[in-house]
């Protein structure tokens, strides 16, 4: 077999890492804008204190690879030897199939350190790497003194590896697309339209002016989930161009297949449209089935693997009472980046009739890099011959009662006839020893209506997206 010149390789390593010849040209000037979560990713990933790999991962576009770039500048910034820093993105072809091992012999010789040096190793997209995990969990034991971060797009792939392979020497980073509060950070909209709230007990934050934040909410459903679309007017204007294609070609057509084997891509492509389309609204595996003519278990594997690839979320029911089904015949599917649908299909305004369930979706999207995500869920249950449903009620895992439940609307119509939200206010009153408390989204207003004993809590929309991924961002309860 035709081997690649070693020359080739080192000239390679040498333009992905510059810093080796000119350190100071490599800091250059700071990036303007780093994500909320870099500052806990840079803590975790210069820990010496602990001997474990450092998995980032998260769905293509979200700024994953300027995150490293971003530490080693912070690492060099901080007087780090920059000859003891290594990146090496996995996926270019001339590192094709070339164990780790290798790549760090050959790191070595070229910069002329030694092993027991503190060294920083970044692989960037390692999951092209077949056997990654058993590489990696053998160079964290061998070299202690070596801080090893791996970043990857098949976020779930990757956590499953990490788990099997690389238990008590790997730890998982999600880097999320964009919340809203960061958008409007990047924006320089954050402090325009957003104050602390110092009389509202349950709402930390209010806004200066509802009509500008509803604009740029419209603009964070649109675009706001991808950082490079909101710094590149070119890439908003035509995000179904630069975005849209990139999702279906690199995921759906690439990276997927790639790692489970998928024969039939066009079926997967046609499922994924699908839900994208309708995100937030209630499938079965039955439905899905009989619409489509695909098997159950086939329709089973290609949800898992969407949801591998970060693509879609599903969320489980839970009945009147806030309890778990046994099997999960019927749940909701959302997109994790609300902004891949204006990406696949077409730009919201503020009046689409699909605007309901796009900022549902947002509202869930706040919650993908915390813990309490697994305890989201909606409620759907009969009553009488009707149907009813909540959109979110969180779960206590302590005392598996809900802790909370709210409706997400995009209308001021039910703070002026609350009686309509019929499913909340069933649900609310279903406990009377243990109240939950409820609430309803709106369009703009803010207010506090009684139904039948019934508290419910009416605010604007996106104010509570911003309030959830604020509070996601620094640790607090969503």
């Amino acid at each position: 077999m035709l081997e690649i010149a070693e020359k080739d390789i080192l000239l390679s390593l040498e333009r992905d890492n510059p810093w080796w010849a000119d350190h100071r040209g490599a800091i250059g000037a700071d990036f303007a804008h780093t994500r909320a979560y870099f500052a806990n990713f840079r803590e975790l990933a210069l820990n010496w204190g602990v001997r474990r790999a450092l998995i980032l991962m998260g769905p293509r576009r979200v700024g994953k690879t300027v995150m490293l770039e971003q530490l080693v500048r912070h690492a060099l910034k901080e007087g780090f030897p920059p000859k003891n820093i290594l990146f090496a993105s996995i996926d270019t072809p001339l590192y094709s199939a070339m164990p780790l091992g290798r790549l760090i012999s050959l790191f070595e010789k070229q910069t002329g350190h030694t092993a027991s040096d503190r060294r920083i190793i970044i692989f960037d997209e390692i999951q092209y790497l077949k056997d990654w995990e058993v590489h990696l969990k053998v160079l964290t034991d061998r070299f202690p003194n070596t801080r090893f971060i791996a970043s990857g797009s098949a976020a779930a792939a990757l956590r499953l590896k990490s788990h099997e392979s690389g238990a008590g020497r790997f730890t998982d980073f999600f880097l999320p697309p964009l919340t809203f509060a960061e958008f409007l950070d990047f924006q320089g909209l954050e402090k325009e339209l957003i104050r602390p709230n110092h009389q509202g007990q349950n709402r930390r934050f209010m806004t200066t002016d509802i009509g500008a934040l509803n604009r740029a909410f419209i603009d964070y459903l649109n675009f706001g989930g991808y950082p490079e679309a909101v710094f590149n007017q070119q890439i908003r204007a035509d995000v179904r161009r630069y975005l849209g294609r990139d999702i279906v070609d690199k995921v759906l057509l690439r990276d997927l297949p790639s790692l489970y084997g998928i024969q039939d891509i066009q079926e997967l492509n046609r499922l994924f449209t699908t839900i994208a389309y309708h995100s937030g609204q209630e499938i079965s595996l039955e439905g899905l089935a009989s619409s489509s003519g695909v098997a159950k278990n086939t329709i089973s594997r290609y949800l898992e693997y969407l949801e591998a690839a970060f693509l879609i979320v599903r969320v489980r029911r839970v009945d009147d009472s806030g309890r778990t089904f046994q099997r999960m015949r019927q749940f909701k599917a959302y997109l994790t980046n609300p902004s891949m649908r204006a990406a696949l299909f077409a730009s919201l305004t503020e009046d689409d009739e699909a605007m309901g369930n796009m900022a549902e979706t947002a509202i869930f999207s706040q919650w993908f890099h915390s813990d309490q995500l697994s305890n989201i869920h909606y409620a759907r249950w009969k009553s009488g011959r009707q149907d009813r449903e909540v959109d979110l009620v969180r779960v206590d895992p302590a005392t598996l009662r809900p802790a909370w439940a709210y409706e997400i609307k995009w209308s001021d119509r039910f703070v002026d006839s609350p009686g309509e939200l019929k499913g909340l206010i069933e649900f609310a009153r279903k406990n009377p020893r243990h109240p939950v408390p409820v609430g309803a989204s709106t369009r703009s207003k803010t207010a506090e209506t009684t139904v039948d004993g019934v508290v419910i809590r009416h605010f604007p929309c996106a104010l509570h997206c911003y309030q959830i991924g604020r509070n996601v961002i620094e640790g607090r309860p969503a």
